[in-house]
């Protein structure tokens, strides 16, 4: 505990109750019983810092922290491949403790790779440590899959202790955080920029699918919502796109309620995604941080998206 007290004074803060009974939790799990934590919540609780600052006390303990996106990416090329015994070989080496941030299952394809990787690294007596906006039974929420993935959840339970934080600030909205992706803006039109001109438009192909893009040059890449979210875009573009661009435009942000259900998980991934590799983002359009009254169908991770958007300027 004093590992914590100490990293928080030395951020300018002071726990909050739920985060100090979670940092109570987690000085206590027992790393020989190979018994993980599970934390979860809402935005902007704090439980990604929890999980660094219990990460950095673990001097001489061989660790890795990853994030979903790009780990699942990563295994599900490498599985294709090598096989998954294999897979984890490269991916894990002689990692002891797995780092697993924003851990959630919409896709059917995940959670059959999951369910395996749980089996792998039981055998290789890895413990998980992860955080998620997810409850373990709120996994792959979708009614039509739900039932057949609860044996996984049971298992995520059982070898993990399970710890709500739902202190009741939410630190991202407040504006914490001065990496790159903060830098970013939120305009409700292009007043601010230099529109490309018509022969900079350019058609990229990050893995195997076309995007257009109104421009890409140096480090800067610009889209229309149209053309990135609207069609059949994956984040496995969006990794490899934001390993190429760390500076993004996106035009056209439509009301949430006029894009399509796709199309609106795919602005969640790609805002997730951007915030995770720490791109610098400017959105150009209708301004998704605050909720809108109509239902919208699809966007599972909203709160999350609204969280990160609201570091932009």
């Amino acid at each position: 505990m004093d590992a914590f007290d100490r990293a928080a004074h030395g951020a300018g803060f002071v726990l909050d109750p739920a985060q100090r009974a979670a940092a109570g939790r987690m000085a206590a799990m027992d790393l020989a019983a190979g018994r993980g934590i599970y934390l979860w919540g809402p935005v902007g609780r704090g439980k990604t810092w929890l999980m660094d600052v219990l990460r950095d006390g673990m001097s001489g303990v061989p660790t890795q922290r990853v994030h979903f996106h790009e780990f699942f990416r990563r295994l599900h090329a490498l599985a294709h491949t090598e096989g998954i015994e294999r897979a984890l070989d490269l991916l894990l080496g002689r990692c002891k403790i797995l780092f697993f941030d924003e851990f959630h299952v919409h896709d059917v394809g995940d959670g059959a790779l999951l369910t395996r990787l749980l089996g792998a690294l039981r055998k290789r007596k890895v413990t998980l440590v992860v955080t998620s906006n997810y409850p373990p039974d709120g996994l792959m929420p979708n009614p039509l899959f739900h039932e057949t993935f609860v044996p996984t959840i049971e298992v995520l339970k059982e070898r993990m202790a399970v710890v709500e934080v739902a202190g009741a600030v939410d630190y991202r909205g407040q504006g914490a955080g001065g990496r790159r992706f903060g830098g970013g803006r939120y305009l409700s039109d292009a007043a601010g920029l230099q529109w490309p001109a018509a022969g900079d438009r350019v058609t990229l192909r990050p893995t195997t699918q076309s995007i257009t893009a109104l421009s890409a040059a140096g480090d800067r890449v610009w889209f229309e919502f149209a053309d990135l979210c609207e069609r059949p875009t994956s984040t496995l573009d969006y990794l490899s796109l934001a390993a190429a661009y760390p500076r993004w435009v996106l035009s056209g942000v439509p009301r949430m309620a006029d894009a399509s259900p796709d199309g609106v998980q795919r602005f969640c991934n790609v805002v997730d995604i951007l915030h995770d590799q720490d791109a610098e983002l400017t959105l150009v359009g209708a301004d998704w941080r605050v909720p809108e009254s109509e239902p919208v169908a699809g966007g599972l991770d909203l709160a999350r998206t609204r969280s990160r958007l609201a570091l932009l300027g």
